[in-house]
């Protein structure tokens, strides 16, 4: 019989956590509700202490949460929760290997913690699948940061998991490393392992997923796919090459507070949906300026973060 597969990977309603300490309750969630399509490549971003590594560590059933529902890969936390671990691999943040074990034996050892029957674990191909097959026998202490971030993917992957949690993993690394580590990680994504990604990183955000949540203050503030979290941002520039330089702004077009840039160049700010690009362009040749080049700019997965983060919830 063909298993039905779930069209979420996760899905979380009215999830909620509270923290009580010495200094009182901490809400680090509070009524988040998400659903992450299988088969995505899902943005999970928001400043520091917004909630997400508590999100994560529920999804991963190392923190207990005080309210809602949660399911991964449709398997309820807390009904099945060997199930809910099952379909989870995370890769933190922090570069927690044994330094004295070789890449085979850590692998060995993290699939018999899952209970992978010897027959069914695929070390060989998973060392071969992030570039460490040639270092399968040397110790973890000896291999450089990239292949030990590789390696911490490797670990993540030995029970086959459909959903692969990534906590800033590129944090502190260098470009060609990151270049790398994400080619790894498309890949996966394109035999369709579910990512979720949390990264600091913005445009690595913009670049990589098709959909992104937000949350600030352990509320969910967006949640929606890039193109239209960027769309919310009704603001774009055109800039414009002149066939003269400009020391003024012509009247005609003082209405639009154009700037003129060291270079000459024209740029002029706008918003889209009340003015037509066409109706700025009628209005610089109305002025007598000839447009020898045009480009825009249009708003980033920065602005829009910053839009949403910066006042409090």
């Amino acid at each position: 019989m063909e298993q039905t597969l779930p069209d979420n990977a996760v899905h979380a309603d009215g999830l909620s956590k509270v923290y009580a300490g010495k200094q009182g309750r901490k809400q680090a969630l509070n009524q988040v509700s998400l659903a992450i399509p299988r088969g995505s490549f899902f943005g999970l971003l928001g400043p520091n202490g917004a909630g997400k590594s508590t999100f994560i560590n529920i999804l991963a059933g190392l923190v207990m949460k005080s309210a809602g529902t949660v399911a991964v890969w449709d398997r309820d936390i807390d009904k099945d929760p060997r199930g809910a671990k099952a379909a989870i691999g995370v890769v933190p943040q922090e570069l927690n290997l044994d330094p004295f074990f070789t890449p085979r034996e850590l692998l060995e050892v993290q699939a018999g913690m899952y209970g992978v029957p010897r027959p069914e674990r695929r070390t060989e191909a998973i060392l071969e699948s992030v570039g460490l097959a040639d270092k399968a026998d040397s110790y973890a202490r000896t291999l450089s940061g990239g292949m030990r971030r590789r390696l911490l993917v490797a670990k993540a992957m030995v029970h086959n998991p459909p959903v692969l949690v990534l906590d800033e993993p590129t944090a502190g690394v260098d470009i060609e490393l990151r270049q790398s580590l994400w080619a790894m990680i498309r890949q996966l994504n394109t035999a369709g392992t579910t990512v979720v990604l949390t990264t600091h990183y913005l445009e690595e955000a913009q670049e990589l997923c098709d959909r992104i949540a937000i949350i600030n203050q352990g509320r969910l503030v967006a949640c929606d796919t890039t193109p239209n979290l960027l769309a919310r941002m009704d603001s774009k520039a055109v800039v414009l090459t002149l066939d003269q330089r400009l020391d003024a702004v012509p009247g005609a077009l003082a209405a639009l507070a154009p700037e003129i840039r060291p270079d000459g160049r024209m740029v002029i700010r706008y918003q889209p949906s009340a003015l037509p690009m066409g109706k700025i362009l009628d209005l610089v040749r109305e002025a007598g300026l000839v447009i020898q080049d045009l480009s825009t700019e249009e708003a980033d997965l920065e602005d829009i973060f910053l839009q949403l983060t910066s006042s409090k919830a």
